[in-house]
């Protein structure tokens, strides 16, 4: 990897990033900078240890090296010249950061806004083209990725149910109900309207009680979640508890909507009630269907 040196005068500072041998060399002499290229100048707002876009504060190296503060606060040396690190901001190069216009980062996605270089972060944070977390709710999965990406990985590496349709029933089975430590249960995947739902069903602790609670999230963004309805129920013997609602998207997190208590709630003394026998299994059944509302 090959290194240019960007100099400045007695009253600057010297700025240095790593870039490929492809890049163009921008310099900046004194109070007027001269730039070969927009490109340069994003070249140089590249943090050369997490390669993302460099906002202030940008801290340098004695010796002019720029990274982000966030990787600044993980690392003791300066990743190309190995000195110590100080507490040293590079003015100069957020000055220059300040009448930039840079592309989405999710470009490669689909996005093809431009933005002023403070106003692009405000936007990748709710950028429609950013990727998805992965809905699996067992674990703190670390992939991300678009909906058929994420449709097959549910289903090859979680091994997710998927079913066809816009109704369904299922029983959920707990040989020790008595045994709930945040633990959660199930997701089922639902191909429905041509989108994809999931159902959620959990194991919690709401206060001092042990419940149980039942939701669906939309597998898009929020505005088209918003087009669609649903409802759960559980029951037996005549009696019944239900929930309608609008599912969530899965932008939001399924502890989010836990905590928000947005889905069916069932307390276990309830939910051992609905299942029978000697109260000693859960054997709880949950029906419930999908429907677009009218435009």
């Amino acid at each position: 990897m090959e290194s240019h040196n960007v100099e400045y005068d007695s009253a600057s500072e010297i700025v240095e990033v790593r870039r490929s041998p492809l890049r163009k060399i921008s310099t900046f002499n004194g109070s007027r900078h001269v730039i070969s290229s927009n490109t340069a100048v994003h070249e140089l707002l590249e943090c050369p240890i997490c390669m993302n876009v460099m906002y202030p504060p940008i801290q340098q190296c004695p010796n002019g090296h720029t990274l982000c503060a966030k990787c600044q606060s993980k690392v003791r040396c300066c990743p190309i010249c190995r000195h110590e690190l100080g507490n040293i901001r590079c003015l100069a190069l957020e000055r220059v950061a300040e009448s930039l216009e840079l592309p989405c980062k999710y470009q490669i996605l689909g996005c093809q806004d431009i933005f002023q270089y403070h106003n692009r972060l405000r936007h990748e944070q709710n950028c429609a083209f950013r990727p998805y977390n992965c809905p699996y709710a067992g674990a703190e999965c670390p992939i991300t990725g678009d909906i058929p990406s994420l449709v097959e990985h549910l289903k090859s590496d979680h091994k997710v149910d998927m079913h066809d349709g816009c109704t369904f029933n299922h029983r959920y089975v707990k040989s020790n109900p008595q045994d709930v430590e945040n633990a959660t249960w199930m997701l089922t995947v639902f191909n429905c309207y041509g989108y994809q739902f999931c159902l959620h069903f959990e194991a919690f602790h709401l206060g001092m009680a042990p419940v149980y609670m039942a939701f669906i999230r939309f597998m898009g963004d929020d505005h088209d979640a918003r087009k669609f309805c649903y409802s759960l129920e559980v029951g037996t013997n005549g009696r019944k508890l239900t929930w309608q609602g609008i599912p969530r998207s899965i932008r939001d997190s399924h502890t989010k909507i836990r905590d928000a208590m947005d889905g069916l709630i069932i307390q276990r003394s309830m939910a051992l009630f609905f299942s029978g026998g000697n109260r000693q299994e859960l054997k709880l059944k949950v029906a419930g269907r999908i429907w677009k509302e009218q435009a």
